[in-house]
């Protein structure tokens, strides 16, 4: 005799893995398109404005779900734009796996924010966690000249603070379980939009980049093969499951970004940072092994 039941709990599991394997190489279109003469703050508009063209058609029935909670839709639009931002200029700015690294001290953010707005209760054993990641983040940025571990380059804040804005737009997304998925998306990209259009006006004087039109479309179509996607499924995984255990699967766009930046580029990792990366992931694992019940 067959069952169809478990089969649905997997989805959330593969939606996570699908958004972290495609998050783990977006950098390399990116670093295409930057090559081309797209900056990061114009791809991400050309990119998620695309998206966001593309969804609004679909959630127009939706709309009246705007009412709800509409402070946490805020703060979720101001999350997710600030960490997809960030995020991209971080891939940009510095080398991918170190980014990532950083990026990913995010799920012990996620269940620090989890306890607080969610009441989600974690162990007493979590001090030892929250110490296990510090001290990973301090051996990745410890400077060998001028030794202070602190973030070192634009790149490094940038990754820091797109990882604590992902766990927080992930508790966010967990907490508007009233909001349908496609609402919540929709509000991700508005906040994107939002940011980055804010960044280009305070950057100085604002010019359209003389790119030819096939570069305008790569962009668009990177929007609707990638972000659509990749949105999509990170806000279908996080609605359906525990912060805790979501943190821990999107762990596995670390292996997709370190595999994708050992095949196409020459960026070389320090003994160092790969000791606090071991570190920062084990820190992350052990803090969704040791978190109780929801």
């Amino acid at each position: 005799m067959t069952t169809t039941k478990p089969i649905p709990a997997l989805f959330p599991v593969f939606s996570l893995l699908l958004s972290a394997a495609l998050w783990g190489v977006i950098w390399y279109p990116l670093r295409l398109l930057e090559a081309a003469g797209l900056s990061g703050l114009w791809t991400t508009l050309a990119s998620y404005g695309a998206a966001l063209l593309l969804g609004s058609l679909a959630v127009i029935a939706r709309r009246g779900e705007l009412r709800h909670q509409p402070l946490a839709l805020l703060i979720l639009a101001v999350s997710a734009g600030w960490c997809n931002v960030a995020f991209i200029l971080a891939v940009l700015e510095g080398t991918v796996v170190r980014v990532l690294l950083l990026f990913y001290l995010s799920p012990i953010w996620a269940v620090l924010l989890a306890w607080l707005f969610l009441g989600e209760r974690l162990s007493r054993q979590a001090t030892g966690v929250f110490a296990l990641a510090i001290i990973g983040a301090l051996v990745m940025l410890w400077d060998p000249v001028i030794g202070l571990p602190w973030p070192s380059a634009p790149g490094d804040w940038l990754a820091v603070s797109s990882g604590f804005a992902f766990a927080l737009s992930n508790v966010m997304t967990r907490q508007l379980q009233q909001v349908s998925v496609q609402i919540k998306t929709l509000t991700s990209w508005v906040g994107v939009m939002v940011i980055a259009t804010a960044m280009l006006l305070f950057s100085g004087p604002v010019a359209l980049p003389e790119v030819s039109l096939s570069v305008w479309l790569a962009a668009a179509a990177l929007g609707w093969f990638g972000i659509v996607i990749m949105t999509l499924a990170v806000q279908y995984g996080v609605t359906h499951m525990p912060v805790h255990r979501s943190a821990v699967i999107l762990l596995f766009e670390l292996i997709a970004g370190a595999l994708s930046a050992s095949l196409l580029t020459n960026e070389v990792v320090r003994p160092l940072e790969w000791l606090g990366g071991v570190l920062i992931i084990a820190a992350a694992y052990w803090a969704a092994r040791l978190h109780t019940h929801d």
